[in-house]
C-alpha cells in the first residue's frame, strides 16, 4: 500500500489499484472504457474511485450521464498518482534487476529518417534477451523526442541533428555522421548528375519537412551559411509524402544518404546527386543523465553502449561536447 495524506488532513491508505483506476479514467475521460482497459467490471471500477473520493474527502471526476471531466482537485491529485505508480514499478524493476532479471517498460522514441541502427531488428534482439519488458515505441522529431526524454516520458531515443548542434540535458552517444543527398525524379535536367554544389540547385522548387523542426533545419542553415535563399512549396511531416512529391516532378529534395539510399535502389523513380556543400548530420543515441532504469541500461547493453557511473558528472555527454567520440555502438 501506498500512504498519501488526504486532502481532509487525516491519513488514509490508497492502494496502487485505485491510483491505476483514476489514472485509467483521466487518460480515457470514459468510465467503460477505463475498466475494459483495467479488465475489470465498471462498477466495481466506479465503486473503487467513489470510495477512494470520500477517503480523501473531495471529487476527482465530475461526471455526468455524457461526460466526465477531472476536477481542479482530481488534475492536483492525478500528478502524485501517476508519481506513485512510476515510483512503485520502479521498485518492482529494480528488485527484479537485483536478481539478474530484468523487467518493467521501455520507452523508446526514434525519428522517422533514422538509418545508423535498424530499429526492428534491435528491438527484436532486445526482446529475446529480456523478453519480461514491456517496449512501447513512438516516433516524433528530435526536438520533442529530447524534451520526452527529460519529461521522463521517454527513456532512450535516437536523433538527428544539424552537425554542431546536440540534445541537451541528455547523456549522449554519437551514431554516424551522414550527409545529405539532392533527391530528384528520374526525369529531372539533373538525374544522373556526378554532383552538384547548392549554388546549383537554390533556383530549384523544394519538398522539406515542416519549418522549425531540426530535420528542415539541417537544409535551411546550409543555404543560409552559403548565403543563398531557396523556395519551399511544399511541407511533410512524413518521408513517404516527400518522396512521392519529388518522384512526381513537384520539386527536388535534401534528405540523409544513409536513410534515402535503400529507399531509393527500390524506386526507379528517384535518383540521387552528391552536393559538394550540402547539409550535415549527426545521429545520436540519448538517454537521461538522471539514474537510468535497469531496462534503459539493458538496452544500452545491447548496443554496447557502457553508461557512465551515477557519481560521474561529466558522462558521455561530456566527451561527445570535447570532441572525443564515444565508441560507436555494436549494431
Amino acid at each position: 500500500m501506498v500512504v498519501i495524506a488526504a486532502m481532509n488532513g487525516n491519513d488514509e491508505c490508497v492502494d496502487l489499484q485505485q491510483l491505476r483506476y483514476v489514472v485509467a479514467v483521466a487518460d480515457t475521460l470514459n468510465f467503460t472504457r477505463a475498466a475494459e482497459r483495467c479488465q475489470v467490471v465498471q462498477s466495481a471500477l466506479s465503486h473503487r474511485i467513489a470510495a477512494l473520493e470520500r477517503e480523501v474527502g473531495v471529487r476527482l471526476f465530475a461526471r455526468s450521464s455524457r461526460r466526465v471531466e477531472l476536477t481542479g482537485a482530481g488534475a492536483a491529485f492525478l500528478v502524485g498518482a501517476r508519481e506513485c505508480l512510476a515510483a512503485a514499478d520502479r521498485a518492482v524493476a529494480d528488485a527484479a534487476a537485483a536478481t539478474g532479471v530484468v523487467r518493467g517498460r521501455l520507452a523508446v522514441g526514434v525519428i522517422v529518417t533514422t538509418a545508423a541502427v535498424d530499429v526492428p531488428e534491435l528491438l527484436q534482439r532486445y526482446r529475446a534477451r529480456h523478453p519480461d519488458v514491456r517496449v512501447v515505441l513512438r516516433s516524433g522529431r528530435s526536438d520533442e523526442l529530447a524534451a520526452a526524454i527529460r519529461a521522463g516520458e521517454l527513456d532512450i531515443a535516437f536523433l538527428g541533428l544539424p552537425e554542431g548542434e546536440r540534445p541537451a540535458g541528455l547523456e549522449t552517444v554519437v551514431l554516424d555522421h551522414d550527409r545529405h543527398v539532392l533527391v530528384v525524379s528520374a526525369g529531372h535536367r539533373l538525374a544522373g548528375a556526378s554532383r552538384v554544389a547548392l549554388a546549383e540547385i537554390a533556383d530549384e522548387t523544394f519538398v522539406d519537412f515542416v519549418a522549425g523542426t531540426p530535420a528542415r533545419a539541417q537544409s535551411d542553415r546550409a543555404f543560409t551559411a552559403a548565403g543563398l535563399v531557396r523556395d519551399v512549396a511544399y511541407e511533410a511531416g512524413v518521408i513517404e509524402l516527400i518522396t512521392r512529391l519529388v518522384a512526381r516532378g513537384l520539386g527536388v529534395a535534401l534528405l540523409p544518404q544513409a536513410f534515402i539510399r535503400p529507399l531509393a535502389e527500390d524506386d526507379p523513380r528517384l535518383s540521387l546527386i552528391p552536393v559538394t556543400d550540402g547539409p550535415r548530420r549527426l545521429e545520436y543515441l540519448a538517454w537521461s543523465r538522471f539514474n537510468p532504469s535497469p531496462a534503459t541500461r539493458a538496452m544500452l547493453d545491447v548496443l554496447g553502449v557502457r553508461p557512465p557511473s551515477p557519481r560521474s558528472d561529466q558522462g558521455v555527454s561530456a566527451a561527445v561536447a570535447e570532441g572525443q567520440e564515444a565508441r560507436p555502438p555494436t549494431v
